[in-house]
């Protein structure tokens, strides 16, 4: 089954989040429905390969069935002012946070700052997660987490970079790690089981191939699994709901509430959460919003020139 459509597309971020501004990538319309190829632009052909195997499951192939309905879902806070935080967290109606921390440019006061206002905004019975992106050593990992647990931490994500530094972590400090990085770049992501480096595993639909593939991956890791995305338009967040609901499991909210971060989206009715959860559904783009967010000729030029390279890296695909 062959795909039958690519459409470039550019969409604003509300906020910077992640040192990104914009999103990025090409549509792909197939016989089983729309696929995304998102990738960041820092990303090299051998694995943004992974991305595009995605994107054509998605257009190509029907998705698992869903043992579930809805998702819950968490608001995401990116590492803005105390007040903004609390005011992200205080519209979203989710009664899970997650919170970026380690930010260039600013400071461990900063976090704590931050963290201690969404804790205020959520009160004693909601859920806080942090993460860091890989940005600490083990070291420093250890400070912070120490500095942070006072807000009652469900869990930190990516405190580190490598799994085995994720390991050594886990032993020093009595919050819950979440491996994210560590396991979607990795060579094999099914090497996780073997590695004692987490007590979660946050996986994404586009940098492991697919949702079948990411189902593969949760199997045979046998750890607890939050599905989160990669700032994807409602056509990407559209596989993350279908994994999530496919698992046997899900005892998290997961990261796909992330549609509110973009400016605009591609499809008229968005992925949105309403009293924490988004039902599990799939929108179609609509064709005068594709009209809106076509990228300028050398964008579009570049878009599908990486599309190509990671067609052409599929060998590699692991």
């Amino acid at each position: 089954m062959e795909v039958r459509e690519l459409v470039p597309f550019r969409v604003p971020m509300r906020m910077r989040f992640r040192r990104v501004e914009h999103r990025a990538g090409v549509l792909l319309r197939g016989p089983a429905g729309w696929g995304e190829f998102s990738p960041f632009p820092e990303y090299a052909p051998g694995y943004t390969a992974r991305w595009l195997a995605a994107a054509r499951e998605a257009a190509t192939v029907p998705w698992p069935a869903a043992r579930r309905t809805s998702i819950p879902v968490n608001v995401t806070v990116p590492a803005v002012d105390p007040t903004t935080a609390a005011e992200l967290v205080r519209r979203s109606g989710c009664r899970t946070a997650k919170v970026k921390v380690a930010e260039p440019g600013q400071t461990l006061a900063d976090d704590v700052e931050r963290v201690a206002a969404v804790r205020e905004a959520l009160g004693p019975a909601g859920r806080i997660r942090v993460d860091a992106n890989a940005a600490w050593d083990v070291a420093s990992a250890s400070l912070a987490i120490t500095r942070l647990a006072s807000a009652e931490l469900e869990y930190v994500e990516q405190p580190v970079a490598t799994l085995s530094e994720m390991r050594d972590l886990r032993r020093r400090v009595p919050v819950p790690l979440a491996a994210d990085e560590s396991v979607r770049t990795a060579e094999d992501p099914l090497r996780i089981a073997d590695l004692d480096a987490a007590d979660v595993l946050v996986l994404k639909v586009q940098p492991l191939g697919g949702v079948h593939r990411a189902l593969e991956v949760a199997d045979a890791a046998g750890l607890p699994v939050v599905v989160s995305s990669a700032l994807e338009t409602s056509v990407g967040l559209a596989a993350g709901l279908a994994f999530a609901a496919a698992l046997p499991e899900l005892p998290y909210a997961c990261g796909l509430a992330t549609a509110s971060l973009l400016a605009g989206d591609v499809v008229l009715d968005p992925l949105l959460p309403e009293e924490g959860a988004i039902a599990v559904r799939r929108p179609a783009p609509d064709r005068a919003l594709l009209d809106t967010w076509v990228p300028g000729p050398d964008e579009t030029a570049d878009l599908l020139d990486r599309l190509a390279a990671a067609d052409a890296a599929t060998g590699s695909f692991r």
